[in-house]
């Protein structure tokens, strides 16, 4: 396999190190390589690409050459056996004492893992499951610290952040939550498939954090009704210059900017909205559509 850096981007060949059971739904697991030393990133959310195998591969299945062309050459491949493409977010990176990125963090949402599962799991959340050391995995990630795969982006005198994310963005939030300056205030909504999967999350910042967790705990149940009515009624703090970063299932998070916008009056520039995933399609799908 040949790799080719797209700046600012390029492909990392990586292995598992560890796995860490988060909660019910939550597994962080842990890559290493050699490659790692040319992976640069600030952090906060920063958007990855990530290649699994189908079971019974002991590699991801890409195009040889993964230079420009690679997305062409990774459709043309059979279905069943061209590697499961992914988008997730960095949870933390670990760096030697020269500045050379040893280890990254994901956290994978699992779901239909569980027994008795209404929906069964998708690809991604099978590997997470059973994802175990000397596991190998292909990444398209940054080469450059500061690159546009990075959304949050307060920008200079922002007096208060506000924050929301459905489960599979927040390990970005906890990420960006970690990044924010001491004492900058900061209103954010959580939301958790189960209770199990609160976590304890670190942050300087002046920081109300509220947890939502949905009940049923199912990926077909819509986050909008809870998420919108929270943030409804919350008081926000006033503020001259607030900020506001949303990110989960598109539906949610269009409702959701509305409503800030609209009735909040919080300036439509000052709202990144994130859809990471849309109710009733796969990633395959969804990057289909949109291609």
């Amino acid at each position: 396999m040949t790799t080719a850096a797209t700046t600012p981007f390029r492909f990392f060949a990586l292995h598992v190190v560890r796995t860490l059971r988060l909660g019910p739904s939550l597994v962080r697991v842990t890559f290493a390589g050699d490659d790692l030393s040319a992976f640069f990133s600030d952090g906060r959310d920063q958007s990855l690409s990530l290649f699994l195998p189908h079971p019974g591969q002991d590699a991801p299945a890409v195009p040889v050459e993964l230079g420009d062309g690679w997305w062409q050459g990774w459709r043309e491949l059979p279905d069943d056996v061209r590697a499961v493409m992914r988008s997730y977010t960095l949870r933390a990176l670990r760096a030697d004492a020269l500045g050379r990125t040893t280890e990254i963090d994901i956290d994978f949402v699992l779901h239909g893992v569980e027994p008795g599962a209404l929906v069964p799991a998708g690809p991604a959340s099978l590997w997470a499951s059973r994802a175990g050391a000397g596991d190998r995995v292909l990444l398209l990630g940054p080469a450059i610290a500061d690159n546009r795969a990075i959304r949050f982006r307060p920008p200079t005198g922002t007096d208060l952040v506000v924050i929301w994310a459905d489960e599979t963005a927040v390990p970005a939030a906890s990420a960006i939550l970690e990044s924010l300056p001491a004492g900058l205030r900061a209103r954010v909504w959580l939301e958790a498939g189960h209770v199990g999967d609160i976590q304890d999350l670190a942050t300087t910042a002046d920081a109300e954090i509220t947890w939502l967790v949905r009940d049923p705990p199912s990926p077909d149940t819509s986050s909008t009704p809870s998420a919108a009515e929270a943030v409804r009624a919350a008081q926000l703090p006033s503020a001259e210059r607030p900020y506001a970063w949303i990110a989960g299932e598109s539906s949610a998070v269009k409702e959701l900017r509305r409503h800030l916008v609209r009735d909040r009056g919080i300036d439509r520039r000052a709202v990144t909205f994130v859809g990471y995933w849309r109710r009733g399609l796969s990633e395959e799908e969804l990057r289909v559509r949109e291609a």
